[in-house]
């Protein structure tokens, strides 16, 4: 149950996320980056500490005993991470939901995978796997095929898009409907958002000690003696700080573009729905913040970080790939360009199934290795 239940979570959290960009097409008469940092004010300012107010006792407590150091490295993260995020607008926007979705979360499974594994191989630490444990394990050779296999997927999508830009250049009316697709512009920020996204699971990790005193806190007021039970709730103490990152990082940028554009008038023009517009960016901040939220919950459960990211990833893409085809995305393009884009998709999710199988594979060995040592 406690399997099924993580599966659960993590089917909603990639539902939010894959659905967050749906409101902002609802906002008129705003610039993107207005209706981004609306947004992005509920989804990194506003509702975290709610959340974590709901939900974690003393949350802030919790972060005012964290190390400063710590402190600094997760907020470092969220920074790093806020530019993916930022990236990922605009690869959304440039790409649609679909192909830049799709694109995105493939890297950002690529490189979640890839770069710790890297840096702790040069900087060791016990329980972190480096590139040469991957490389030397059964588990990890099936994690590293999975990655192999995940690039070629990306590549194929890739190629979906420039069938997909052939196509609509032939198709005038269709391409006044995707007025804002710009192929060459997408992939670039697609491909800083799949790297640089990938910095969220490094700031729960850098972040540990405050979910991990969350944690700990919850167990003793439950009177917790089951070593397998952890708190469902105990990254929103994290979130906070990761998503201060997050903001710092887009509200600087969006001031920038407001600053540029001469935009700034947006929040107040009354030429514009104001109140839908305030609304319908509220609403796809929320719904952003959520995927976290239902992550939290479903890596709690299943216990597995690894894991618990490839499957997010997947139901993301499957989502975000959903709503592609509803909002008619590839309305226009020719049966060869959105086959393509089905192979590539199949490909990314038969990757990210390999992923997580390597993964379960080394909770196995893992866990019997244990055992093991306790017969003996």
């Amino acid at each position: 149950m406690e399997v099924i239940f993580g599966v659960i979570f993590h089917f909603i959290g990639g539902f939010a996320s894959g659905s967050f960009y749906i409101p902002y097409k609802k906002v008129k008469g705003w610039a993107w980056e207005s209706f981004w940092i609306v947004g992005g004010i509920f989804s990194w300012l506003i509702v975290p500490p709610l959340a974590a107010w709901l939900t974690v006792p003393h949350f802030g407590d919790i972060i005012a005993a964290t190390d400063g150091k710590i402190l600094l490295l997760t907020y470092f993260f969220g920074l790093l991470w806020g530019i993916g995020g930022l990236t990922y607008g605009l690869g959304v926007r440039y790409l649609g939901v679909s192909l830049g979705s799709t694109i995105i979360l493939g890297l950002c499974s690529v490189f979640g995978a890839l770069v710790p594994a890297v840096y702790y191989q040069f900087s060791p630490k016990a329980g972190k796997d480096s590139i040469g444990d991957l490389a030397s394990s059964h588990w990890g050779q099936l994690v590293l095929l999975g990655i192999v296999i995940c690039v070629i997927g990306i590549i194929i999508c890739g190629r979906a898009g420039t069938l997909k830009e052939r196509d609509l250049s032939k198709e005038g009316a269709v391409a006044n409907e995707n007025k804002d697709y710009r192929f060459g512009m997408g992939i670039f920020v697609a491909i800083v958002s799949g790297v640089l996204s990938a910095c969220f699971a490094f700031g729960i990790d850098a972040g540990a000690d405050m979910a991990n005193a969350a944690n700990a806190a919850w167990r003793a007021t439950q009177h917790i003696t089951d070593p397998t039970m952890n708190f469902l709730y105990k990254n929103n103490v994290t979130y906070i700080v990761i998503l201060w990152g997050g903001l710092t990082t887009n509200f600087i940028w969006c001031m920038i573009l407001n600053a540029c554009n001469k935009t700034f008038g947006n929040y107040t023009d009354a030429k514009t729905p104001l109140l839908k517009n305030y609304i319908f960016s509220a609403l796809a901040g929320t719904t952003w913040f959520l995927q976290f939220f239902f992550y939290g919950m479903g890596e709690s459960k299943l216990g597995n970080g690894a894991s618990s990211w490839i499957l997010h990833m997947a139901f993301i893409i499957l989502v975000a790939n959903m709503w592609g085809l509803i909002l008619k995305e590839w309305k226009g393009v020719s049966k060869k360009a959105l086959t393509t884009l089905i192979v590539g998709i199949v490909v990314i999710l038969l990757s990210v199934l390999l992923v997580g199988y390597g993964n379960n594979v080394k909770d196995k060995e893992v866990a019997k290795t244990a055992q093991l040592q306790v017969n003996k």
